[in-house]
């Protein structure tokens, strides 16, 4: 891990389906055990010893400032991409590729809540299978049709995906956390540099280049209320 790692933590979503919870509060600000989802990624991007994180901000920015401000202001080398009208999940990556320059890149998520150890997927990442453009976090889950399943190959590089469809060939759903290096963002912008939906713009161009690292940690998308409920409910360790 010589090379210098930076992050991109989505965080400007709506949050529509969190309503009315987040009239009022940013989805990336939602407390669960009295942490929010922010200080949870930040915090486990400081054990990989992260060089730089980007957050791009939207819906009720000034909190989501705010919070950066209060609690990030020194210690954490944390920039801000404020989006006026939202990019889109490929859209915002696209916009920032000279932050990520010379580093390996992470492009996470943050509305998904779990304790698991980014240093697992990236050292699988730095040993992925030649090919591979990318690396992405698969888990299991218990309601398939409501994740992005992937059927992968017996080197675990995913063959197809199928987005929340009503017969799910499987379990093993898509995490939306993913490990890059330039040649992909190169890859990317010479392809597709208008792409918005990382999922549907992007992904279904890379079947037989996209290796995985699965997690046996529990793995929470917190976009409904019965899903924020579960997380508060359970205890996560880290192993």
């Amino acid at each position: 891990m010589d090379r210098p790692i930076r992050a991109l933590l989505l965080a400007a979503g709506l949050g529509t389906r969190l309503r009315p919870l987040t009239f009022n509060i940013p989805k990336c600000l939602v407390e669960i055990n009295e942490k929010t989802l922010l200080n949870y990624w930040i915090d486990n991007l400081e054990d990989i010893n992260v060089e730089k994180i980007l957050i791009n901000t939207h819906y009720l920015a000034e909190k989501v400032n705010q919070f950066l401000d209060n609690q990030y202001s020194k210690k954490t080398n944390i920039e801000r991409f404020h989006e006026n009208k939202l990019m889109g999940t490929a859209g915002t990556l696209i916009a920032n590729y000279n932050f990520f320059l010379n580093s390996t890149g992470i492009l996470i998520h943050s509305d998904n809540f779990t304790n698991m150890r980014l240093f697992d997927l990236l050292k699988a990442h730095f040993n992925r299978p030649k090919g591979s453009l990318i690396t992405m976090l698969t888990f299991t889950t218990s309601n398939p049709r409501s994740c992005g399943i992937v059927e992968l190959d017996k080197d675990n590089i995913v063959l197809r995906f199928h987005e929340k469809v009503k017969n799910p060939p499987g379990n093993t759903a898509n995490g939306a956390i993913y490990v890059f290096e330039n040649e992909f963002l190169e890859w990317l912008i010479k392809n597709h540099p208008h792409a918005k939906d990382f999922s549907n713009d992007v992904l279904p161009f890379l079947t037989g280049k996209i290796f995985t690292y699965h997690t046996k940690m529990p793995y929470i998308d917190i976009g409904t209320p019965k899903r924020l409920k579960e997380a508060r409910s359970i205890k996560i360790d880290r192993v």
